[in-house]
């Protein structure tokens, strides 16, 4: 694999502190395949050309901040960030080589069991997974696609003992329902490598952002999720671990 390959970056965010362990350097990529109702960056969706950069430039500005990311290390995001496999694998490596500790934010949505997985889970110590919805025609109409690349991916880095912690954000109406809370927590109670569980409560921050860019925010008319509710909602998920 080419050590100058690039990746195309949307952001970079110096003192992450909700990707991963400890303070985190989140770099976030450009391009999605799936449009998630609530997505709060759909400014990462495009494929279109933002900032190139290098792993050598990533890792160097990394450098210039490493005393503050007190036992954190380095996080890919998006966007999804498996639309550029070789670029993450290659970053991975080199961070590998530089004992950084290395997070991947992930839906999963990609996963086709090749070879180039196999490659990345060598430099990831950390899988961030994202299950939008543990019902596959659910999980089509919230993303527009199927959940079954996302429930294989969680199957694989279990099988190859990956450490995950998933995350699955609850929505009112949508994944707010007992039946698919006890889905979900029987499939995660399949999984050995998983870590820790968020359950992270819908909010509708980003409608200024889907306003800004021209986009209709469809869940406009959908509350955002309490933390009573969110609390009900982690232990369904864990009751039927």
């Amino acid at each position: 694999m080419s050590t100058d390959i690039k990746g195309n970056v949307h952001s970079i965010e110096t003192f992450g502190t909700v990707d991963g362990p400890g303070v985190r350097f989140v770099v976030f990529l450009k391009g999605c395949p799936m449009r998630c109702k609530y997505c709060h960056n759909p400014d990462t969706w495009s494929y279109d050309k933002a900032y190139e950069m290098t792993v050598e430039d990533i890792l160097k500005q990394y450098d210039g901040v490493k005393e503050f990311l007190r036992n954190g290390g380095l996080t890919v995001s998006g966007g999804e960030p498996l639309v550029q496999i070789d670029f993450v694998t290659e970053l991975f490596k080199q961070a590998k080589d530089k004992n950084i500790h290395t997070a991947l934010d992930t839906s999963g949505i990609l996963f086709d069991n090749s070879s180039k997985y196999d490659e990345l889970i060598k430099y990831t110590d950390l899988v961030l997974l994202d299950i939008k919805h543990i019902n596959d025609e659910e999980h089509k109409k919230l993303t527009g696609h199927s959940n079954k690349p996302v429930l294989e991916f969680a199957k694989y880095l279990s099988a190859n003992n990956v450490p995950m912690w998933i995350r699955h954000v609850v929505v009112p109406d949508i994944t707010f329902k007992e039946e698919y809370l006890k889905k979900l927590g029987k499939f995660i109670g399949t999984l050995k490598s998983v870590k820790t569980l968020d359950v992270l409560p819908y909010h509708d921050m980003a409608k200024e952002k889907y306003k800004q860019l021209n986009i209709d925010y469809v869940l406009k008319d959908t509350k955002p999720l309490t933390k009573e509710e969110a609390i009900k909602a982690k232990e369904i998920i864990i009751y039927n671990l």
